[in-house]
C-alpha cells in the first residue's frame, strides 16, 4: 500500500491531471502524474486508471498499454497513506473504499486481455508494486528501488503481496515482506519481480521505437521484440543470490521471534553482518505486522490470486482498529518523532492466538 514519502503528496497545491492518458501507434500510455509526491496513488487516481483501462480494453484500435510514473524519482511510492489516516480519524469511509477499489484495479491488470508494459523507473513501493506485478512486461532500470515496506509503518504487504511475494523461490519473498527491505534491479530480476533491465538513459529510445513499431505478430511478441533490442533479462551479482541459503534457512523458521533470535546468534563471518543488521532492522518494525505478514504469506502460497486479495481485504477490514497502522503513521508521518508505540511493544510479547485471530472466519470469505 504505502511508503512514508506519500505524505508529501497531500500538500501539492498546483492543480494538475493526476493521470495522463494518450494513445500513440495503437498503444495506450498511462502516466501517474504526481511527481512532487513520488506519484503516490489516491482513490481518484485508482478510479481514473480503472476507467481508462476499461475503455481501452473495449477499443480494438488499442493493442497494448504502457504504464509509467512522471519524473525521474519514482514510478509510484505507494498509496497516499496520509489521506487514509485522516479518513479513519474523521470517521469517514475513504480508507475503506480505497482498498476495495485499489485491489479491483490491481486484479484488472493481472487479468487484462491486452499486454501491459510497466516501466518501473525509480521507487516502486507498496501500491506501486500492486500496479506492476500483474503486468506482462516489467522493466526496471538502474534507478529502480522495489519494496513492500509496509511493516515499517505497522501494516502488512497488501495489493496482492500475499500472492506475488509468496511465489518467489525459497523464502526470499518472506524475507522481503517481513523485513520490508528495498531491492535493486539485479535482485528484482533474480526474484522474478521484473522481467527486463533497461538503462534509464534509453527510456526515450524505447518510446521512440514504440512509436515507430510495425505490428506483425501478437502485440505481446511485438513488444518483446522491441525490448530484446534494448534491454537484458539478467544482471550479474544479484546480492540475494549469495544470501539465498541463509535467507531460506532463517525465514523458514516457525515464527518471527525465532527468526530474530537465531539471526542474533549467527557467528559465521560471511553472514554475521547481514544477520545482525537484519535482526536490528526487524526490531524497529511492528511485531504484530511482521507476525501477521508471516502467516499471511504462508497461507498465500496455497491460495489463488483472487483468494489472496480476499484475504488481504479481510485483514484490512480489521487493521485500522486492531493493527498498528494508525500509530505507525502518527510516529513516522504525522508527528515524525520516529518512536512508534507498537502494540505489543516487543516480539516477546506477541501472542500467537492474537495473531491467529486476524485470520478467523477467512474460509467463509475465500469460498
Amino acid at each position: 500500500m504505502t511508503a512514508q514519502v506519500s505524505s508529501e503528496a497531500s500538500r501539492v497545491d498546483i492543480p494538475q491531471e493526476e493521470v495522463l492518458a494518450e494513445v500513440r501507434n495503437h498503444i495506450g500510455h498511462l502516466t501517474l502524474n504526481r511527481p512532487a509526491g513520488l506519484n503516490a496513488i489516491t482513490l481518484e487516481m485508482v478510479r481514473s486508471l480503472s476507467r481508462q483501462l476499461q475503455a481501452w480494453a473495449d477499443d480494438p484500435a488499442v493493442y497494448a498499454v504502457v504504464l509509467r510514473g512522471a519524473g525521474e524519482k519514482a514510478f509510484c511510492a505507494g498509496g497516499d497513506i496520509r489521506s487514509l489516516y485522516d479518513s479513519f480519524k474523521n470517521g469517514d469511509t475513504l480508507h475503506q473504499d480505497f482498498f476495495v477499489e485499489e485491489y479491483a484495479l490491481d486484479l484488472t491488470i493481472h487479468h487484462y486481455r491486452k499486454p501491459v508494459l510497466a516501466l518501473m523507473d525509480g521507487f516502486v513501493l507498496g501500491g506501486g508494486m500492486g500496479l506492476v506485478q500483474g503486468a506482462d512486461l516489467r522493466v526496471v532500470t538502474e534507478r529502480s528501488r522495489l519494496a513492500m515496506p509496509e511493516v515499517a509503518i505497522g501494516y502488512f504487504p497488501d495489493v496482492g503481496g500475499s500472492y506475488f511475494l509468496s511465489r518467489i523461490p525459497g523464502e526470499l519473498g518472506t524475507y522481503l515482506g517481513v523485513t520490508g527491505v528495498q531491492i535493486r534491479a539485479a535482485d528484482a530480476l533474480y526474484c522474478g519481480l521484473a522481467d527486463w533491465h533497461l538503462d534509464s538513459a534509453r527510456l526515450s529510445d524505447l518510446d521512440q521505437k514504440l512509436d515507430l513499431l510495425k505490428w506483425h505478430d501478437s502485440p505481446l511478441k511485438d513488444l518483446q521484440g522491441v525490448l530484446a533490442k534494448l534491454a537484458v533479462q539478467q544482471l550479474p551479482d544479484a546480492p540475494l543470490a549469495a544470501l539465498r541459503p541463509v535467507i531460506d534457512h532463517f525465514f523458514a523458521l516457525p515464527d518471527v521471534p525465532s527468526i530474530v533470535e537465531q539471526l542474533q546468534e549467527v557467528t559465521v563471518a560471511d553472514s554475521h553482518e547481514w544477520a545482525l543488521n537484519t535482526a536490528n532492522l526487524m526490531q524497529t518494525r511492528s511485531p504484530l505486522a511482521m507476525a501477521v505478514t508471516l502467516e499471511m504469506l504462508r497461507r498465500g502460497r496455497r491460495l489463488r490470486l483472487e483468494e489472496c486479495f480476499a484475504l488481504e481485504l479481510h485483514l484490512d477490514r480489521q487493521w485500522f482498529e486492531r493493527g498498528d497502522l494508525i500509530e505507525g503513521v502518527r510516529a513516522l508521518i504525522i508527528d515524525k518523532d520516529k518512536t512508534p508505540r507498537w502494540n505489543p511493544a516487543t516480539l516477546h510479547e506477541l501472542d500467537a492466538s492474537h495473531v491467529a485471530s486476524f485470520f478467523d472466519h477467512f474460509k467463509q470469505v475465500a469460498n
